[in-house]
């Protein structure tokens, strides 16, 4: 009797426990599907959401998911791991306004999260801060300040090198150390698509390239490198560095050819005496210098069209971009200082009308109201009948904004 009692005693306990268990599972299955799947997405979103603020800036700052945790869609950042676009610029001088107004440009037609990474000079800190908090409730976006640096022993003649500060550039590799690719840009540049799409072609460099930018000129009746240049350059017309797209992690490890000697150098290594070599015959200091690393290693470049990299050289002389008369213009960028006088009324309507709009839905929908208006004036000129395009090129990039799902905007 006493044997069947506990037969008996040991077939309830394991009942219960086997009741337990089956509860417990459905109660985990309804919280991964009320709180949007497995844990390891999850930790691919927080290493996002917790990423503010990163690197070796003194001042550093973050504005974006960190500071609001009770976002609405958190449920799809937990469902997915997010890849960030890492861009950087680099600001002195009088140059606030113009990198503020790149920025906006960039988080107004962007879809993935944006990190940014800006090299400013110390008495423009508090200025970046103060702004880019303020755009904090956007959620897509985290910054980190830096501030200017050159190696030691030869800071004075790299920050001399062409404009002040330009020359910084050069070695974004070696100070963000941690980061794999970037996408460098000046400050007079305008996004006229998302980020995301020239970030893409990271994925189209074959195995030796390192980098991407759009090339000077494409007619060489009017290109400079191969009218005037004394020093190498890349391919028949040079490159322009204003866009450069870099795997920075294999810039980090490749040994460049040089004409300096038979021994490959690193990247580090071989800026300085490129410099000490050339310092007397190059123009447009640390773009030269590009162009000569890539005269000897051209293996290592890949080169995309113009409409990435549009300038008044494209259509001061007449229309020399037909990528951009047949897809549009995708990247904007107002060199010699158009946003600025009377030279190019096109560049400049955009500039303003982009640097004067709010991030409020209903002002960017009405972007293009000031710049039908500014059409009429500039019909008569080459980058006027080009105007059409900004026009075209903006109006899609607005509607496939807003024909996005709100939590993607």
């Amino acid at each position: 009797m006493r044997r069947y009692l506990r037969v008996v005693v040991l077939c309830l306990a394991c009942g219960f426990c086997s009741l337990l268990y089956a509860f417990s599972q459905l109660a985990v299955s309804l919280e991964e599907g009320a709180g949007g799947g497995s844990g390891k997405p999850q930790a691919a979103a927080a290493s996002w959401l917790a990423g503010g603020g990163r690197g070796a800036g003194r001042g550093a700052g973050s504005a974006g998911p960190a500071a609001h945790p009770g976002r609405s869609d958190r449920y799809s950042l937990k469902m997915q791991p997010v890849e960030e676009v890492h861009l950087a610029v680099v600001a002195c001088g009088e140059r606030l306004e113009e990198t503020l107004t790149m920025l906006k440009s960039a988080l107004i037609f962007s879809i993935k999260p944006l990190q940014f990474h800006i090299f400013a000079e110390d008495q423009l800190h508090d200025s970046f801060k103060g702004i880019l908090n303020s755009w904090s409730f956007l959620q897509t976006f985290n910054y980190s300040l830096y501030p200017i640096t050159f190696p030691s022993e030869n800071a004075a003649e790299w920050k001399k090198l062409f404009k002040p500060c330009a020359s910084q550039r050069l070695f974004l590799p070696l100070i963000l150390k941690e980061v794999d690719s970037l996408l460098y840009v000046d400050t007079d540049i305008l996004f006229l698509r998302p980020v995301d799409d020239i970030w893409s072609l990271l994925k189209k460099f074959n195995s030796t390239q390192i980098a991407a930018m759009a090339p000077e000129h494409e007619e060489p009746r009017i290109g400079w490198y191969n009218r005037f240049a004394r020093h190498p350059y890349y391919g028949k017309t040079g490159v322009n560095s204003g866009v450069m797209l870099m795997n920075m992690t294999r810039m980090r490890r490749k040994y460049f050819k040089n004409d300096m000697t038979s021994v490959r150098l690193r990247w580090g290594d071989i800026l300085m005496p490129l410099l000490k070599k050339y310092k007397l015959n190059i123009t447009w200091g640390d773009q030269d210098l590009l162009n000569i690393i890539f005269f000897h290693n051209p293996e290592s470049l890949f080169v995309f069209p113009c409409q990435w990299n549009y300038r008044p050289d494209h259509c001061i002389y007449g229309s020399n971009c037909q990528e951009a008369e047949e897809e549009g213009i995708f990247i904007l960028h107002g060199n010699r200082g158009v946003y600025h006088d009377d030279k190019q009324p096109a560049f400049r309507a955009i500039y303003e009308a982009l640097r004067n709009c709010s991030f409020e839905d209903d002002n960017i929908h009405s972007l293009l109201k000031p710049l039908e208006l500014e059409l009429q004036k500039t019909v008569h000129t080459y980058c006027g009948k080009i105007y059409k395009i900004f026009i075209k090129q903006l109006t899609k990039s607005i509607q496939d904004r807003y024909d996005r799902p709100p939590k993607e905007r």
